[in-house]
C-alpha cells in the first residue's frame, strides 16, 4: 500500500487549502483513512478521519467546523479541506489508511498500518 499526500503550500490567515491523498496498492474501500499533523516541535496529532464507507467522521476539536474529511472511493482518494486556516495549524500533514471494518474512525495513531509521507501547510499570520 502506498499512500501520495498533496496540497500543501503557504496560505494567508483565514484562507483555505484542500490537501488530498492518493492511495494505491490495494482495495481502498477496506480502509479507513485519516489525516495527522506534525508541527515543528510538537508530537503528531490526530486531525480528522473517515470511515471505509464515508458515513462516520471523526475531528479534533481544534479543526471542528473549519476542516471537512472526505473521500472518493472510484478515485482512491481522500480530502481534507481545510478553511479559515490559523498560524496555529501550521504542521507537516500526513494521510494513513487502517485495514478495519465499516463504522470505524480511529483517532488514535496504532491502528493506522500505512502512512503517506507529509505535505507542508504553513499559514501566515
Amino acid at each position: 500500500v502506498q499512500l501520495q499526500a498533496s496540497g500543501g503550500g503557504l496560505v494567508q490567515a483565514g484562507g483555505s487549502l484542500r490537501l488530498s491523498c492518493v492511495f494505491s496498492g490495494h482495495t481502498f474501500g477496506l480502509y479507513a483513512v485519516g489525516w495527522f499533523r506534525q508541527a515543528p516541535g510538537k508530537a503528531r496529532e490526530f486531525v480528522a478521519a473517515i470511515s471505509r464507507g464515508g458515513k462516520v467522521t471523526n475531528y479534533a476539536d481544534s479543526v471542528k467546523g473549519r476542516f471537512t474529511i472526505s473521500r472518493d472511493n472510484e478515485k482512491n482518494t481522500i480530502y481534507l479541506q481545510m478553511n479559515s486556516l490559523k498560524p496555529e495549524d501550521t504542521a507537516v500533514y500526513y494521510c494513513a489508511a487502517d485495514e478495519t471494518i465499516s463504522g470505524v474512525a480511529q483517532v488514535f495513531e496504532a491502528p493506522y498500518d500505512y502512512w503517506g509521507q507529509g505535505t507542508l501547510v504553513t499559514v501566515s499570520s
